[in-house]
């Protein structure tokens, strides 16, 4: 028993309790802090930081390119318009070149006859009665015409 006894104060004895006491803390802290930690790490943690400055860094030039895309077929669109457009007009321009369509016109819209001819104005009587009915306001006096004005806008602001 003497030799236990001092096996028991020896430094080599003492040292390897004192590590496996040291061990089992450890080796308790480290479970506690498993049970606690979460299962986002540090390279994790730090890819989704990098990820998220991506997609804001690029979330404005990608909002702008898609914009002025748009707007480019916007412009397009206008440019094939005119281009249209200008062919209308030049296809008129070459019509009233020519003297006959000129004529034609001017037949048709100022009324002109050429010299011997005779022309004729047909008048709708259905037009003509029409025209008469409107004048209706022109038989009161001013005034009245005046406040039926007033009358009127009132009644539209309602």
């Amino acid at each position: 028993m003497a030799a236990r006894d001092r096996d028991r104060f020896s430094t080599t004895t003492r040292l390897r309790l004192l590590g496996e006491q040291t061990a089992a803390r450890v080796y308790r802290s480290q479970t506690k802090r498993q049970a606690r930690r979460s299962r986002l790490t540090g390279r994790a943690a730090l890819l989704a930081l990098v990820l998220c400055s991506m997609i804001v860094a690029l979330a404005y030039p990608m909002r702008q390119y898609v914009s002025q895309r748009a707007e480019i077929a916007d412009l397009k669109h206008r440019q094939e318009q005119a281009h249209a457009r200008v062919e209308q007009l030049r296809d008129v321009k070459a019509r009233w070149q020519d003297d006959a369509y000129a004529e034609q016109q001017v037949r048709r819209r100022l009324h002109y006859v050429m010299p011997g001819e005779t022309g004729y104005v047909v008048i709708d009587p259905g037009a003509a009665q029409r025209s008469r009915t409107d004048r209706g306001a022109a038989h009161r006096p001013w005034y009245a015409n005046v406040w039926d004005g007033v009358d009127k806008s009132d009644a539209s602001d309602q």
